[in-house]
């Protein structure tokens, strides 16, 4: 009977592993069209070209081993505000049984 506490939490862990949260919120004025998806550059340092920022992005819950789909999913949800790029600022990951959880902060941007 032992072994039952363990084999909840080891569940409890798996499932929340598995929900990845890509939240993006609106800071600028105004509207733009948006973007795709598809052409929404992923930058670890701010752009020398003119940009404003649009809204701020955080991710939480991310798999370890899924950073490609970490940054599909900020293109997805970034695009709609019409932005250009997202700039990564802040990333890490929180060990877990099984591997961990990525999380995420930064800012999408659209050229000017």
């Amino acid at each position: 009977m032992k072994i039952l506490p363990h084999l909840i939490l080891l569940a409890a862990t798996l499932l929340s592993v598995s929900c990845a949260t890509v939240d993006v919120t609106k800071t600028a004025k105004g509207y733009h069209a948006p973007t795709n998806p598809n052409n929404v550059e992923i930058l670890m340092t701010v752009p020398t070209r003119p940009f404003i920022e649009l809204g701020t992005v955080t991710v939480t819950n991310v798999p370890v081993r899924n950073e490609a789909k970490m940054h599909n999913a900020i293109r997805a949800k970034a695009a709609p505000l019409g932005a250009n790029a997202v700039v990564i600022q802040s990333q890490g990951i929180i060990p877990a049984l099984g591997g961990g959880t990525r999380w995420a902060t930064g800012a999408a941007l659209r050229y000017q």
